[in-house]
């Protein structure tokens, strides 16, 4: 399959003054907004559930139907784009969001709620590629790295920010409110940003639809997000359901690439990985971002499942990580054209490891200073992470292609962030299954220990069944705690072997020499 051979359209010049300001604050709040929805909607599931009369099983498809749709939908911002314009595209998907956000907000049954949700995930998906690229046309060369700075602290922000949100909503509101927020947001955005940019609409092209390739990739993405959300619940390969989604994933993709290598017009661009600096970019902020969010997800269900933490409490634990972030992010963008963006990527994952390895060593007994001091640290890592990331690999794409080449690399960075889930959560449990095996090893009726325990326990006024139970809990307690050590410790390691995966790259900076070679990504 040959590479778009039409020219590259020349760009309109960079915004100046409060147009840039407004233009970045729209683009930005935009962003927020669909990230924030990916996880606000999870603390909220209970409450939710209950209301509409349904199981908490029942209840996660309210986040799945999300995931499989926005999964389906990032991939094909390229194609889209071409189509319809990047301008025209943002918006309709920015318009689209908010009217599936007011439906979600009014979904008198679980049936509705799951149906709005998934068209809220599908328009939600070309928004984050699109902003980005907006973005970047919207700075001069030299201010590109500055630019990615202003896009990632929504995409670090809004993650941490949305269970604290949810919950705090939840609490004190109701659960529709968490979809009504979107609606003056979007309307702003919408408004602001066609205001500015719809005089820099990009080049449309009458392409073809590739209805095969579009119709498979519906299918494997699809069957991925649905194996990925249900394998856990319904223990993975054991369950006929999980086979044979992971089957259909399978030949799906096999068929996708086959498919989409030979057709002229593909639905997505393969040709992209052709390029070292992209798959090797983005290779590495997907496993990156994989092994982050794994972590991310499984600090709070410790805390609240085996720390007594409440969901507000443990949200407040996690909200932290951005402080730093947000301070040096700006910093790391001013100075991303003037350093070579490996090495920033190289002390991102450093950091990474040694916040794990931190995490590592908590016990049960570990205060709230000693939970917060990694989590505080993580930021400096986060503000590393993504701008040198995004600044390798997109440093080679020609401006027409940056749309699919963005969309592409989200689309890769989204999955790994649900398999690095689904792998956390799964290996968690089941480590803390062979901790509490081993731990219960010596727990026998000779066991002084044991004996000792029980004896003060009931002294204490429980009952003999109440005592047994007591010393269960603290061995699960235990186990839990084994096992999320286990986790993070390996997590560590994983971030230091990602290392050479960054400098497979060339240096985006070495054949120009100055800082506009930083914002080869526009």
């Amino acid at each position: 399959m040959a590479a778009p051979a039409h020219p590259a359209p020349l760009l309109p010049p960079p915004l100046t003054g409060s147009a840039r300001t407004w233009g970045t604050l729209a683009l930005s709040a935009a962003t927020f907004m669909n990230v924030l929805d990916t996880s606000i909607a999870n603390v909220s599931l209970p409450a939710i559930a209950g209301d509409l009369g349904v199981s908490p099983t029942q209840g996660t498809w309210v986040i799945t139907s999300f995931a499989v749709a926005n999964a389906i939908a990032v991939p094909l911002t390229g194609w889209l784009s071409q189509r319809f314009g990047q301008v025209r595209l943002f918006v309709t998907s920015v318009t689209l969001f908010v009217i599936a956000s007011l439906l979600c907000g009014l979904a008198p049954n679980m049936a509705m709620l799951i149906a709005a949700r998934a068209l809220q995930g599908f328009v939600a998906g070309p928004m984050i590629p699109l902003s980005q690229s907006l973005l970047l046309s919207s700075y001069p060369r030299a201010l590109a790295g500055l630019a990615m700075a202003m896009w990632s602290m929504t995409t670090l922000i809004a993650p941490v920010t949305g269970p604290l949100l949810g919950g705090w909503i939840t609490d004190n509101m109701a659960w529709p409110w968490i979809f009504y927020i979107n609606v003056p947001v979007g309307i702003v955005a919408v408004l602001v940003t066609w205001g500015i940019f719809h005089k820099r609409e990009t080049v449309r092209r009458k392409l073809p639809i590739d209805s095969m390739g579009l119709a498979l990739l519906v299918i494997w993405v699809g069957a991925m997000q649905i194996m990925l959300d249900i394998g856990k619940e319904h223990d993975w390969f054991e369950s006929p359901w999980v086979v044979a989604c992971a089957l259909v994933a399978a030949v799906g993709l096999v068929a996708f690439l086959i498919w989409e290598r030979g057709d002229d017009h593909p639905v997505v661009d393969l040709t992209l990985f052709r390029n070292r600096n992209f798959w090797a970019g983005a290779l590495a902020t997907a496993v990156g971002y994989g092994l982050f969010f794994g972590n991310v997800v499984l600090l709070p269900l410790w805390l609240q499942q085996y720390m007594g933490y409440t969901a507000t409490q443990a949200g407040e634990v996690m909200a932290p990580v951005g402080l730093l972030a947000m301070v040096l992010s700006p910093w790391v963008g001013k100075n991303i054209g003037k350093a070579d963006p490996r090495r920033f990527a190289t002390f991102a994952f450093l950091v990474f490891a040694l916040v794990l390895w931190m995490r590592s060593n908590f016990n049960t007994q570990a205060d709230l200073a000693t939970i917060m001091v990694p989590t505080i640290v993580q930021g400096i890592a986060m503000a590393f992470f993504f701008i040198p990331l995004v600044t390798v690999t997109l440093s080679e794409i020609t401006p027409d292609r940056i749309p699919a080449a963005s969309g592409l690399s989200n689309f890769m960075r989204i999955t790994a962030g649900a398999v690095g889930t689904s792998i956390a959560t799964t290996l968690w449990e089941r480590r803390a299954t062979l901790h509490h095996a081993q731990l219960t090893e010596g727990l026998h009726q000779g066991n002084t220990a044991l004996a000792q325990t029980l004896q003060g326990l009931q002294a204490g006024g429980f009952t003999p069944e109440q005592a047994l139970a007591q010393v269960e809990r603290l061995v699960n307690q235990q186990a839990f705690m084994l096992a999320a050590n286990d986790i993070f410790y390996v997590s560590a390691v994983l971030f230091l072997f990602l290392i050479p995966l960054v400098w497979l790259a060339h240096a985006p900076h070495a054949s120009k020499g100055s800082a506009d070679a930083a914002a080869g990504a526009h």
